[in-house]
């Protein structure tokens, strides 16, 4: 099937529905409102899942402070004058100006895939978790990347401790106690301290488990924690972590993890049923297909307007980007690289209303602007009412700079609706008691019709 691309028609292809994605296509929409409304041009939005995530707030999903369902933003209810497409673009033929997705229809039907002829061209398909070649790994490792992750690892770990205190077998209980983080970035860190949090609350429910009956590993391969937030805060994390009983292994790095052991670069080994594996991303692999420039780590070199280096037609922002930083000092000798925009969230906000001015600019002919905007710093949480910050110059820790890194996301979370409903739910998860429940069927949901169907336990004689 071809979309072919009209004359009269000008149509801006958006790869990836996340920050960038979903801020561009945002911006966009209220930019060339007039010409959306009269047909001359048209905004594709393609990305495999119909809802951003905002990813700063899964640990406390996984937490149970906030409901999955208010983590996400749906794609087709804030972009209403785009055109949103589920489905994941598997070829881009830029000479051409031609783009190849598999939708699901096209995976049910067999029918191949669909051909979108565009204009403009938006890269923005983010970055998938950066996994090594460490045995045993894929057979029991547990992403934190997406929504479903954050919760099946809530159910997870809640099921481990009803595991624990069915069992007799020393071995089980130990391992079922045993929770290893790999990776001590924000999401390492933050679930790790949430998750935390979550089961040492939950324990007191159970009569036969005590929170030091449970062994929670921080396994980070570098000499220090959230680099992020300044070598001060974290050591003041390292040092908060551990007065939590939490063994926090710097220089570390995971060797092997078969038979459900992690093995660990220092020696120690691990019995365990919980591997959390948050070492790092890497760019999407669909921007290898492209034939575009990249860099040495996969990103696509760009231009401080954000367009693709040397190519017309072409943009691109945050984890999929490597912008120069404009704000940065110049490099000491000429021969040397100048210096990049880091790809987190913060510069994939700002780069998405830089790139959306720029396209539209493009579309209607006017000049385009280079993105400039200087690091202001970072805030972290390290669970309930615990947290750091570096932010302006200024280093906050405890209560101060988990009420920041609330109050930061939450101003950042897309639409007043979602804002709203995360708002009622910190209010009410501050008036009434934390919901403890596994719901790890959900993940099954048909097995215990399968059972009744069967030869499970619910098979009677006709």
């Amino acid at each position: 099937m071809k979309t072919e691309s009209s004359n009269d028609v000008t149509r801006i292809l958006v790869v990836g529905g996340g920050y960038v994605g979903m801020y561009t296509a945002l911006r966009l929409q209220r930019k060339l409102k007039q010409e959306l409304h009269q047909g001359t041009v048209e905004v594709i939005v393609v990305d495999p899942e119909p809802y951003m995530t905002y990813q700063p707030f899964l640990p406390e999903a996984a937490a149970g402070l906030i409901s999955p369902r208010h983590v996400v933003v749906p794609l087709r209810r804030v972009l209403p004058q785009c055109k949103v497409v589920i489905g994941e673009v598997t070829a881009l033929d830029h000479t051409d100006r031609r783009a190849t997705i598999t939708t699901l229809a096209a995976e049910e039907t067999g029918n191949g895939a669909i051909e979108v002829a565009y204009d403009e061209v938006v890269l923005a398909p983010g970055s998938v978790s950066r996994t090594l070649p460490v045995p045993g790994l894929a057979d029991v490792g547990i992403g934190f990347k997406t929504v479903e992750e954050a919760i099946g690892l809530r159910n997870h770990v809640l099921g481990q401790l009803d595991i624990a205190s069915s069992t007799r077998d020393p071995a089980v209980r130990d391992a079922a106690l045993t929770f290893v983080f790999v990776g001590g970035g924000y999401a390492g860190v933050e679930a790790l301290a949430e998750l935390e949090d979550m089961a040492r609350y939950a324990v007191r429910y159970y009569h036969n488990i005590q929170p030091e009956d449970m062994k929670w590993i921080l396994v980070e391969a570098t000499d220090r924690i959230l680099p992020e937030v300044g070598p001060d805060m974290g050591r003041y994390a390292v040092r908060e972590l551990r007065a939590r009983n939490i063994d926090v292994r710097m220089e570390t790095r995971l060797d092997s993890c078969e038979k459900r052991v992690a093995q660990l670069s220092d020696g120690s080994r691990f019995p365990t049923r919980t591997l959390v594996w948050t070492a790092g991303v890497k760019p999407h692999p669909i921007l290898a297909a492209t034939g575009l420039p990249l860099n040495a780590h996969g990103r696509l070199k760009c231009t401080p307007a954000l367009q693709v280096d040397g190519v017309e037609h072409a943009w691109s922002a945050g984890d999929a980007a490597e912008v120069p930083d404009l704000t940065a000092p110049p490099p000491a000798k000429p021969d040397e690289p100048r210096a990049v925009c880091a790809p987190n969230a913060q510069h994939a906000l700002r780069q998405a209303k830089v790139l959306a001015e720029n396209v539209a600019a493009a579309v209607r002919g006017g000049p385009i602007q280079d993105y400039e905007h200087k690091y202001v710093g970072s805030v972290a949480s390290l669970g309930l009412h615990k947290g750091v910050a570096h932010v302006y110059g200024r280093k906050l820790k405890g209560y101060p700079a988990w009420f920041m890194h609330r109050a930061y996301h939450l101003s950042r979370m897309p639409t007043f609706n979602r804002k709203a409903r995360v708002l009622a739910e910190w209010t009410l998860a501050g008036l009434f008691k934390r919901e403890i429940v596994s719901l790890g069927s959900l993940e099954n949901p048909r097995a215990e019709f399968e059972l009744a169907a069967g030869t499970g336990r619910h098979n009677e004689a006709s």
